[in-house]
């Protein structure tokens, strides 16, 4: 098999190799579904590779008891694991680095790679990026079930650097790693906050300094009205690009755009409110409606649109089956306080959202260097 390195910016010290020549092979066996148990040996599952790991297992979601035990594989701390199956072409091959030192088990159709005087994360690193997934995609063998084998991975060709440099190469990409997993933990600490605020505030269980006085119990359509229908854009008629960003009840983001003036709803902020699906939005700029079997709510009287977008939010609307959910919050009645209360908590509640956001993107940013990164160190166009 050829590869696509370019190696103008490699020193005579990066050499060639196949995977067969820097470890060895074995394979995971048993561990069917049926045989998973609540607690036990650690046990890793060939659907797991590309579900839940991303280039290395530091966490364990599946265990199997001592019977089990005796028919499968042992791994330990730096193998590599191949997913030997997928569904999809872009699943097979896909491989994670085993980092914990307890003992683990592969299932079947789980390939196991035991390197020999390497960095096992920084092998992990190159067998996931771009040119080695590409290699990889071509030897995905089958139709509605895609297969790989070991006989294929072992014809899998690296430009390796010795061993001090992937070293220094992993070393930096953990430095990337390790500040994404502090921003996304203090997004779900941020979430859990406002979570516990929307508890307090949204049900008066905490009142704000300055406002007291009692709540009073509305009904839906005392506070909030429906919007008549306007038309919406069919989603084969979606660019990429475009005056208007269109607004789908599927998704939490901006779907698409148009250029249809006609189109535009102009009333804003509303809710959005997907009726088949359940997704909750607040809009406050012009927009395109994806889909008119989506309602838009707008607040009666002088009551705070913010805050009952925040009020719909935390309800805990029951599956109640196809286009049924709208019926149900509209069937409720609402506690709530006087429009300037209803103000106070939802800049408060919005803050938070603000915050979240702000780190969301932070994350982003930081994703976009470490590849960046990963991609030119792994290659050796940027050298350590």
């Amino acid at each position: 098999m050829k590869t696509n390195w370019q190696i103008k910016n490699i020193s005579l010290d990066w050499k060639e190799t196949k995977l067969v020549d820097i470890g060895i092979f074995s394979k995971g066996s048993g561990i069917s579904k049926s045989e998973l148990s609540v607690k036990g040996y650690n046990a890793i599952r060939y659907g797991e590779i590309y579900t839940r790991h991303n280039v290395y297992v530091k966490e364990i979601y599946s265990f199997i008891s001592n019977e089990v035990v005796k028919n499968t594989k042992k791994i330990k701390y730096g193998d590599i694991l191949f997913a030997g199956s997928g569904e999809t072409i872009d699943e097979i091959g896909k491989s994670v680095t085993y980092l914990k030192k307890d003992d683990c088990y592969a299932g079947g159709d789980i390939i196991i790679f035991s390197p020999k005087k390497q960095n096992s994360l920084f092998l992990a690193f190159l067998l996931n990026s771009r040119t080695i997934r590409k290699d990889l995609r071509k030897l995905g063998q089958g139709q509605s079930v895609v297969h790989i084998y070991k006989k294929d991975l072992e014809k899998i060709k690296l430009l390796l650097p010795p061993l001090s440099e992937q070293n220094r190469i992993v070393a930096i990409l953990e430095i990337w790693d390790e500040y994404l997993e502090k921003l996304s933990r203090k997004i779900e600490i941020k979430k859990d906050i406002k979570k516990g605020l929307m508890q307090r505030l949204l049900t008066g269980k905490v009142r704000l300094d300055g406002f007291s006085g009692e709540w009073e119990s509305v009904k839906f359509s005392d506070c909030m009205r429906v919007l008549g229908k306007i038309k919406g854009e069919k989603k084969s008629d979606y660019l990429e690009k475009g005056k208007f960003p269109i607004i789908d009840q599927s998704q939490n983001k901006i779907a698409g755009y148009s250029n249809r003036n006609d189109f535009v709803n102009k009333n804003f902020p509303v809710i959005i409110f997907g009726d088949h699906t359940r997704i909750l939005k607040y809009i406050d700029f012009l927009f395109i409606l994806g889909n008119d079997g989506t309602k838009i709510l707008k607040e009666k009287k002088d009551n705070d649109i913010k805050y009952l977008y925040y009020y719909l939010y935390s309800i805990d609307i029951p599956n109640t089956g196809y286009n049924r959910h709208f019926k149900y919050i509209k069937d409720l009645n609402f506690e709530i306080p006087n429009p300037k209360e209803q103000t106070a908590i939802a800049k408060i509640l919005t803050m938070a959202d603000e915050e979240i956001e702000a780190l969301e993107k932070k994350k982003k940013i930081v994703e976009k260097q470490k590849k960046y990164l990963l991609n030119n160190l792994i290659t050796g166009k940027i050298r350590v």
